[in-house]
Protein backbone atom coordinates (compact mmCIF):
# COMPACT_ATOMS: atom_id res chain seq x y z
CA UNK A 1 0.00 0.00 0.00
CA UNK A 2 1.12 3.52 -0.65
CA UNK A 3 2.20 6.11 1.45
CA UNK A 4 -0.03 9.22 1.18
CA UNK A 5 2.99 11.74 0.82
CA UNK A 6 3.25 14.28 3.34
CA UNK A 7 2.55 17.98 2.29
CA UNK A 8 5.87 20.16 2.23
CA UNK A 9 5.01 23.06 4.39
CA UNK A 10 6.40 25.62 2.38
CA UNK A 11 6.79 29.49 4.42
CA UNK A 12 5.72 32.76 3.12
CA UNK A 13 8.24 35.15 2.55
CA UNK A 14 8.69 37.78 5.12
CA UNK A 15 7.56 40.50 2.88
CA UNK A 16 4.15 38.52 2.16
CA UNK A 17 3.93 37.56 5.99
CA UNK A 18 3.72 41.43 6.86
CA UNK A 19 1.65 42.32 4.13
CA UNK A 20 -1.32 40.23 5.21
CA UNK A 21 -0.98 41.73 8.09
CA UNK A 22 -1.06 45.49 7.29
CA UNK A 23 -3.75 44.40 5.09
CA UNK A 24 -6.36 43.52 7.14
CA UNK A 25 -5.31 46.23 9.53
CA UNK A 26 -6.11 48.84 6.94
CA UNK A 27 -9.06 47.68 6.09
CA UNK A 28 -10.06 47.02 9.39
CA UNK A 29 -9.56 51.05 10.41
CA UNK A 30 -11.33 52.11 7.37
CA UNK A 31 -14.23 50.52 8.82
CA UNK A 32 -13.33 51.60 12.45
CA UNK A 33 -13.12 55.28 10.92
CA UNK A 34 -16.61 54.67 9.02
CA UNK A 35 -18.33 53.66 12.26
CA UNK A 36 -16.95 56.73 14.53
CA UNK A 37 -18.03 59.10 12.25
CA UNK A 38 -21.07 58.49 11.15
CA UNK A 39 -22.39 57.68 15.03
CA UNK A 40 -20.31 61.48 15.89
CA UNK A 41 -22.91 62.73 13.06
CA UNK A 42 -26.13 61.28 14.70
CA UNK A 43 -24.90 61.94 18.12
CA UNK A 44 -23.56 65.41 17.39
CA UNK A 45 -26.13 68.42 18.14
CA UNK A 46 -24.97 69.82 15.27
CA UNK A 47 -22.19 70.36 12.30
CA UNK A 48 -20.41 72.86 14.47
CA UNK A 49 -20.55 70.52 17.41
CA UNK A 50 -16.75 71.16 18.51
CA UNK A 51 -16.88 68.89 21.66
CA UNK A 52 -18.30 65.43 19.50
CA UNK A 53 -16.20 65.77 16.44
CA UNK A 54 -12.71 67.08 18.54
CA UNK A 55 -13.39 63.23 19.81
CA UNK A 56 -12.44 61.52 16.67
CA UNK A 57 -8.90 63.20 16.07
CA UNK A 58 -8.15 62.39 19.72
CA UNK A 59 -9.09 59.19 19.34
CA UNK A 60 -6.82 58.69 16.46
CA UNK A 61 -3.74 60.16 18.64
CA UNK A 62 -4.52 63.32 15.80
CA UNK A 63 -5.00 66.42 17.43
CA UNK A 64 -1.34 68.39 17.10
CA UNK A 65 -1.53 67.54 13.07
CA UNK A 66 -5.79 68.27 12.93
CA UNK A 67 -5.02 71.36 14.24
CA UNK A 68 -1.96 72.08 11.85
CA UNK A 69 -4.77 71.95 9.44
CA UNK A 70 -7.85 73.18 10.69
CA UNK A 71 -8.98 76.17 12.98
CA UNK A 72 -11.71 73.95 14.95
CA UNK A 73 -13.41 70.83 14.83
CA UNK A 74 -16.56 70.27 13.16
CA UNK A 75 -18.38 68.53 10.94
CA UNK A 76 -16.51 69.74 7.67
CA UNK A 77 -13.24 69.89 8.80
CA UNK A 78 -13.07 66.71 10.53
CA UNK A 79 -14.56 65.44 7.67
CA UNK A 80 -12.20 66.76 5.26
CA UNK A 81 -9.54 65.70 7.50
CA UNK A 82 -10.55 61.59 7.61
CA UNK A 83 -12.43 60.84 4.31
CA UNK A 84 -10.61 63.38 1.52
CA UNK A 85 -6.75 64.35 2.64
CA UNK A 86 -4.73 62.27 0.89
CA UNK A 87 -1.75 63.62 2.54
CA UNK A 88 -2.94 62.58 6.06
CA UNK A 89 -1.66 58.73 6.68
CA UNK A 90 -4.66 58.10 8.83
CA UNK A 91 -7.34 59.25 6.72
CA UNK A 92 -9.20 56.91 4.54
CA UNK A 93 -7.48 57.83 1.39
CA UNK A 94 -4.18 56.82 3.03
CA UNK A 95 -6.23 53.77 4.44
CA UNK A 96 -7.14 52.49 1.01
CA UNK A 97 -3.75 53.39 -0.66
CA UNK A 98 -1.88 51.74 1.79
CA UNK A 99 -4.30 48.06 1.62
CA UNK A 100 -4.31 47.90 -2.02
CA UNK A 101 -0.31 48.06 -2.46
CA UNK A 102 -0.34 45.09 0.47
CA UNK A 103 -3.01 43.86 -2.11
CA UNK A 104 -0.57 43.96 -4.96
CA UNK A 105 2.75 42.63 -2.90
CA UNK A 106 0.08 39.79 -1.98
CA UNK A 107 -1.23 39.52 -5.87
CA UNK A 108 -0.11 35.88 -6.55
CA UNK A 109 -1.78 34.69 -2.88
CA UNK A 110 -4.72 36.47 -3.16
CA UNK A 111 -8.28 35.89 -5.09
CA UNK A 112 -8.74 37.72 -8.31
CA UNK A 113 -12.30 38.63 -6.49
CA UNK A 114 -10.51 39.68 -3.91
CA UNK A 115 -8.06 41.98 -5.68
CA UNK A 116 -11.06 43.41 -7.84
CA UNK A 117 -13.32 44.28 -4.86
CA UNK A 118 -10.04 46.42 -3.44
CA UNK A 119 -9.37 47.99 -6.98
CA UNK A 120 -13.06 48.95 -7.12
CA UNK A 121 -13.05 50.56 -3.28
CA UNK A 122 -10.01 52.08 -3.88
CA UNK A 123 -11.52 53.79 -6.73
CA UNK A 124 -14.95 54.69 -5.26
CA UNK A 125 -12.71 56.13 -2.29
CA UNK A 126 -10.79 57.87 -4.77
CA UNK A 127 -13.66 60.28 -6.08
CA UNK A 128 -14.82 61.41 -2.81
CA UNK A 129 -14.84 65.00 -3.06
CA UNK A 130 -16.05 68.29 -1.18
CA UNK A 131 -19.70 67.82 -1.63
CA UNK A 132 -19.64 64.66 -0.40
CA UNK A 133 -19.04 65.72 3.42
CA UNK A 134 -21.65 68.29 3.53
CA UNK A 135 -24.27 67.20 5.80
CA UNK A 136 -26.49 65.67 3.12
CA UNK A 137 -24.10 63.29 1.82
CA UNK A 138 -22.15 62.17 4.59
CA UNK A 139 -23.89 59.20 6.08
CA UNK A 140 -24.28 58.32 2.06
CA UNK A 141 -20.38 58.18 2.21
CA UNK A 142 -20.09 56.84 5.85
CA UNK A 143 -22.33 53.84 4.83
CA UNK A 144 -20.69 53.08 1.39
CA UNK A 145 -16.97 52.69 3.65
CA UNK A 146 -18.61 50.51 5.90
CA UNK A 147 -20.21 48.37 2.96
CA UNK A 148 -16.84 48.24 1.38
CA UNK A 149 -14.77 47.16 4.06
CA UNK A 150 -17.41 44.52 4.76
CA UNK A 151 -17.64 43.17 1.34
CA UNK A 152 -13.47 43.00 1.59
CA UNK A 153 -14.00 40.92 4.87
CA UNK A 154 -17.19 38.70 3.19
CA UNK A 155 -14.84 37.71 -0.15
CA UNK A 156 -12.35 37.55 2.02
CA UNK A 157 -13.38 35.03 4.37
CA UNK A 158 -14.87 32.73 1.11
CA UNK A 159 -11.89 33.20 -1.04
CA UNK A 160 -8.63 33.19 0.61
CA UNK A 161 -6.94 30.31 1.55
CA UNK A 162 -6.32 28.78 4.98
CA UNK A 163 -2.49 28.83 4.92
CA UNK A 164 0.07 31.17 6.79
CA UNK A 165 -1.14 33.78 4.76
CA UNK A 166 -4.82 33.37 6.25
CA UNK A 167 -3.19 33.02 9.94
CA UNK A 168 -1.37 36.23 9.45
CA UNK A 169 -4.34 38.16 7.97
CA UNK A 170 -6.54 36.88 10.68
CA UNK A 171 -3.77 38.25 13.19
CA UNK A 172 -4.41 41.74 11.63
CA UNK A 173 -7.36 41.46 11.88
CA UNK A 174 -7.86 41.26 15.25
CA UNK A 175 -4.74 43.16 16.46
CA UNK A 176 -6.28 46.04 14.83
CA UNK A 177 -9.96 45.63 16.51
CA UNK A 178 -8.24 45.48 20.06
CA UNK A 179 -6.44 48.28 19.55
CA UNK A 180 -9.21 50.40 18.03
CA UNK A 181 -11.51 49.18 20.86
CA UNK A 182 -9.27 50.42 23.53
CA UNK A 183 -8.45 53.68 21.87
CA UNK A 184 -12.22 54.07 22.07
CA UNK A 185 -12.63 53.42 25.29
CA UNK A 186 -9.97 55.64 26.75
CA UNK A 187 -11.25 58.42 24.94
CA UNK A 188 -15.17 58.20 25.76
CA UNK A 189 -15.09 56.35 29.29
CA UNK A 190 -14.18 58.84 31.70
CA UNK A 191 -15.98 61.50 30.65
CA UNK A 192 -19.06 59.82 30.77
CA UNK A 193 -18.26 57.36 33.71
CA UNK A 194 -18.20 60.33 36.53
CA UNK A 195 -21.48 61.80 35.50
CA UNK A 196 -24.08 61.63 38.16
CA UNK A 197 -26.56 64.41 38.11
CA UNK A 198 -30.40 63.25 37.25
CA UNK A 199 -30.30 66.24 35.03
CA UNK A 200 -28.30 65.05 33.04
CA UNK A 201 -28.98 61.32 32.30
CA UNK A 202 -30.93 61.51 29.07
CA UNK A 203 -27.35 63.31 27.71
CA UNK A 204 -25.31 60.01 29.13
CA UNK A 205 -27.55 57.74 27.73
CA UNK A 206 -27.18 59.05 24.98
CA UNK A 207 -23.19 59.26 24.59
CA UNK A 208 -22.96 55.78 25.93
CA UNK A 209 -25.31 54.50 23.22
CA UNK A 210 -22.86 56.71 20.77
CA UNK A 211 -19.73 54.43 22.13
CA UNK A 212 -21.41 51.50 22.11
CA UNK A 213 -22.28 51.92 18.32
CA UNK A 214 -19.09 53.19 17.46
CA UNK A 215 -18.14 49.10 18.34
CA UNK A 216 -20.68 47.77 16.67
CA UNK A 217 -22.03 46.49 20.10
CA UNK A 218 -25.13 48.57 21.24
CA UNK A 219 -27.47 45.86 20.00
CA UNK A 220 -24.64 43.11 21.63
CA UNK A 221 -24.40 44.78 25.07
CA UNK A 222 -28.39 45.23 25.02
CA UNK A 223 -28.71 41.48 24.99
CA UNK A 224 -26.92 41.00 28.15
CA UNK A 225 -27.94 44.29 29.75
CA UNK A 226 -31.42 45.31 28.22
CA UNK A 227 -32.21 48.74 30.01
CA UNK A 228 -29.71 51.37 31.23
CA UNK A 229 -26.17 51.83 31.15
CA UNK A 230 -23.47 51.62 34.20
CA UNK A 231 -20.16 51.92 33.46
CA UNK A 232 -18.41 49.38 34.75
CA UNK A 233 -20.63 46.78 32.58
CA UNK A 234 -19.88 49.12 29.93
CA UNK A 235 -16.12 48.57 30.13
CA UNK A 236 -16.02 44.78 31.09
CA UNK A 237 -18.23 44.13 28.15
CA UNK A 238 -15.52 46.00 25.37
CA UNK A 239 -12.56 44.58 27.47
CA UNK A 240 -13.37 41.28 28.85
CA UNK A 241 -16.66 39.80 27.25
CA UNK A 242 -15.53 36.89 25.33
CA UNK A 243 -18.85 36.49 22.83
CA UNK A 244 -18.81 40.18 21.78
CA UNK A 245 -16.58 39.86 18.15
CA UNK A 246 -14.79 43.35 18.91
CA UNK A 247 -14.07 43.12 22.44
CA UNK A 248 -10.50 43.18 23.61
CA UNK A 249 -10.56 40.06 25.37
CA UNK A 250 -12.36 37.83 22.49
CA UNK A 251 -9.32 39.15 19.66
CA UNK A 252 -6.47 38.29 21.66
CA UNK A 253 -7.76 34.94 22.32
CA UNK A 254 -8.15 34.43 18.91
CA UNK A 255 -4.71 36.04 17.96
CA UNK A 256 -3.40 33.11 20.70
CA UNK A 257 -5.07 30.91 18.78
CA UNK A 258 -3.88 31.70 15.39
CA UNK A 259 -0.19 32.19 16.80
CA UNK A 260 -0.77 28.54 17.97
CA UNK A 261 -1.91 27.63 14.60
CA UNK A 262 1.29 28.82 12.93
CA UNK A 263 3.55 27.20 15.93
CA UNK A 264 2.09 23.50 15.55
CA UNK A 265 1.35 23.01 12.01
CA UNK A 266 4.28 25.54 10.34
CA UNK A 267 6.85 25.34 13.20
CA UNK A 268 7.39 29.45 13.25
CA UNK A 269 8.86 29.78 16.91
CA UNK A 270 6.60 32.88 18.39
CA UNK A 271 8.26 32.33 22.59
CA UNK A 272 8.17 36.62 22.45
CA UNK A 273 4.42 37.03 21.23
CA UNK A 274 2.90 34.17 22.78
CA UNK A 275 4.04 35.09 26.32
CA UNK A 276 3.38 38.93 25.89
CA UNK A 277 -0.13 37.23 24.90
CA UNK A 278 -0.52 35.14 27.91
CA UNK A 279 0.39 38.26 30.07
CA UNK A 280 -2.39 40.30 28.66
CA UNK A 281 -4.67 37.53 28.49
CA UNK A 282 -4.39 36.74 32.58
CA UNK A 283 -5.53 40.52 33.15
CA UNK A 284 -8.42 40.60 30.80
CA UNK A 285 -10.87 39.27 33.43
CA UNK A 286 -13.91 40.28 34.37
CA UNK A 287 -12.80 41.14 38.02
CA UNK A 288 -9.83 43.00 37.53
CA UNK A 289 -11.29 45.34 34.27
CA UNK A 290 -14.57 45.92 36.95
CA UNK A 291 -11.97 47.00 39.79
CA UNK A 292 -10.13 49.32 37.16
CA UNK A 293 -13.23 50.99 36.03
CA UNK A 294 -13.69 51.70 39.53
CA UNK A 295 -10.52 53.66 39.85
CA UNK A 296 -8.24 54.32 37.09
CA UNK A 297 -8.59 52.43 33.59
CA UNK A 298 -7.25 54.90 31.19
CA UNK A 299 -3.62 53.98 32.58
CA UNK A 300 -4.27 50.45 32.09
CA UNK A 301 -5.47 50.60 28.28
CA UNK A 302 -2.51 52.71 27.56
CA UNK A 303 -0.85 50.12 28.70
CA UNK A 304 -2.85 47.73 26.81
CA UNK A 305 -2.49 49.67 23.49
CA UNK A 306 1.54 49.59 23.96
CA UNK A 307 1.41 45.75 24.28
CA UNK A 308 -0.76 45.44 21.23
CA UNK A 309 1.71 47.45 19.45
CA UNK A 310 4.77 45.01 20.53
CA UNK A 311 2.94 42.34 19.87
CA UNK A 312 2.77 43.13 16.17
CA UNK A 313 6.60 43.42 16.51
CA UNK A 314 7.00 40.28 18.03
CA UNK A 315 4.80 38.91 15.58
CA UNK A 316 7.08 40.47 12.52
CA UNK A 317 10.24 40.24 13.72
CA UNK A 318 10.12 36.42 14.74
CA UNK A 319 9.10 35.90 11.55
CA UNK A 320 11.14 37.46 9.44
CA UNK A 321 14.15 36.33 11.73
Amino acid sequence: MDMIPQRHKVHLIARHAESTLWLARYMERIENLARILDVTNTFARDADDTRNWLSIPRINGDLVAFYKKHGEATQRSVGEFYLLDSDNPTSVQSFIAAARENARTLRALIATEMWLQINVFYGRIRQLNAANITPDHFTAVCGMLKDGAQAHTGITEGTLYRDQAWHFYMIGRYLERADQTTRLLDTRFHSLAPQTDAVDADIDAGHWNALLRAAAGYHAYRREHPSGYDATEVACFLLANTAFPRSVGLNLAQIEWHLTQLRTRYFLRLPAALERLDQLNGMMTYQNVAELAGRKLSPFLDYVQREIGGLHQDIVGTFSG
